[in-house]
């Protein structure tokens, strides 16, 4: 079983939509582990990766600007 999101919000947006990490990574065109990276704080999202998952998940509030939320 894959972790949850380090985020909250991310976390009830997957949720919501149902996807696994696995339908994620399709949708955006990355790996499933990069996706499972970002999400759980292993990796830091670069902008492109961010705007993509939040297109995704349907999130439309901007992130707060604190380290768990850091772009590249």
């Amino acid at each position: 079983m894959a972790p949850n999101p380090q985020c909250s919000a991310l976390a009830a947006a997957k949720d919501k939509k149902g996807l696994s990490y696995s339908q994620i990574a399709s949708q955006i065109g990355i790996s499933e582990q990069r996706v499972v990276d970002i999400c759980t704080g292993a990796a830091v999202a670069t902008t492109g990766e961010f705007n993509s998952l939040a297109t995704v998940l349907d999130i439309k509030t901007p992130p707060p600007h604190d380290s768990a939320h850091a772009q590249v």
